[in-house]
C-alpha cells in the first residue's frame, strides 16, 4: 500500500496506532493532542533548527504529538495532515479557541495598550480563546490582549477568498511558509481558503488533485480559479493577471498568466491544469 509520507505519521521505528497492519513499524502509539502555544512555529522535516521547514503551525491549532525528545516533537497536523517536526516548548495542553485573526498579522499585547511591547506577532489564521473585552481589546484566556477588531469568530467564513490572499502582495517568499512574515505559493492559498472555510492541503500538487474541478480552456481563465505548473500555483486574479508567491521575484506579485506561461515553460515547465473552486 503506498502511502503519502508528507500526510503519513509513519517511521521504521515509530508509527501512529490507526496504520498498524498498513505500515512496518518497531512500535505504535495513540500519540496525544497539543495546541500550538506561541503565534507561529516551523514545521520542519528533522528535529533539527537546520532541518529544513516544510510548513509552518499556528497559535491554537491542534495537533497530534506521536514522539517527544530531546526539545522536539514529532508530529502531525489537524488542519493538512501534514508530518514533521516542531519545538516542543511551543506546545501546551489543548485550549477551546473561539476567534481567529482575520488581519494579516496582528500583534500580542501584555495590556490594552497599544505603547507597551508585543509578546508576540499573532498571523492570519492564529486562533485564541477570548475572556473578555477591554475597550477595544480582546483579552484571551492565556495570555495578553489583541486588538478585537483584528479578530473574527471561528465559524465565520470570508466571502472574498482572492481579497484576502490579495492583501499578501509583496509579502516575501519562503519556502514552506504561511504567514505575512515568508509564505510559498501553496501556503499562500491554503492561508486564504482557510479564511473562506476551504478545507486545503498543504503543497500544490495535492491542491490540484483535490481543490475544485478542471477547467480545460487555459484561455478563459475567471477569477478564483487555480492555475498550476508541477510544484507551483497561482491565484488568479480576473481573466488576465494571476497573483502568486514565487522565487522568481522572491515575493508575492502580480503577473499576467500569459508572461507567467513563456517564462516558466523557459524554465522547462508547462502548465499541469487549470482549477475552478
Amino acid at each position: 500500500m503506498s502511502l503519502d509520507s508528507r500526510i503519513t505519521p509513519a517511521r521504521g521505528d515509530l508509527a501512529a496506532s490507526a496504520l498498524r497492519g498498513k505500515v512496518d513499524a518497531k512500535s505504535f502509539v495513540d500519540g496525544e493532542t497539543q495546541s500550538v502555544a506561541i503565534g507561529r512555529t516551523a514545521l520542519r522535516a528533522g528535529p533539527s533548527a537546520t532541518s529544513g521547514m516544510a510548513s509552518e503551525v499556528l497559535l491554537g491549532e491542534t495537533v497530534t504529538v506521536y514522539e517527544r525528545r530531546d526539545g522536539w516533537a514529532w508530529v502531525q497536523c489537524a488542519l493538512d495532515r501534514y508530518v514533521g517536526y516542531v519545538r516542543e516548548d511551543a506546545l501546551a495542553e489543548p485550549t477551546k479557541p473561539t476567534h481567529r485573526v482575520i488581519a494579516t498579522s496582528t500583534p500580542l499585547l501584555p495590556a490594552p495598550d497599544v505603547k507597551r511591547p508585543a509578546l508576540d506577532l499573532l498571523p492570519m489564521n492564529a486562533q485564541v480563546r477570548v475572556a473578555g473585552h477591554e475597550g477595544r481589546f480582546a483579552r484571551t484566556a492565556s495570555r495578553g490582549f489583541v486588538f478585537a477588531d483584528h479578530l473574527v469568530a471561528l465559524d465565520d467564513r470570508q466571502k472574498d477568498w482572492v481579497a484576502i490572499a490579495e492583501r499578501f502582495l509583496g509579502a516575501p517568499y519562503i519556502w514552506g511558509g504561511k504567514t505575512y512574515e515568508g509564505l510559498d505559493c501553496s501556503g499562500l492559498v491554503q492561508t486564504a481558503l482557510q479564511t473562506a472555510g476551504i478545507a486545503c492541503p498543504r503543497d500544490s500538487d495535492m491542491q490540484e488533485n483535490a481543490l475544485g474541478h478542471a477547467v480545460e480552456d487555459l484561455s478563459r481563465p475567471q477569477r478564483g480559479d487555480l492555475v498550476f505548473w508541477k510544484g507551483h500555483v497561482g491565484i488568479m486574479l480576473d481573466g488576465a493577471r494571476m497573483l502568486h508567491a514565487n522565487a522568481h521575484s522572491m515575493n508575492v506579485t502580480i503577473e499576467r498568466l500569459s508572461e507567467a506561461i513563456m517564462r516558466i515553460a523557459k524554465s522547462g515547465s508547462e502548465v499541469t491544469g487549470l482549477r475552478r473552486l
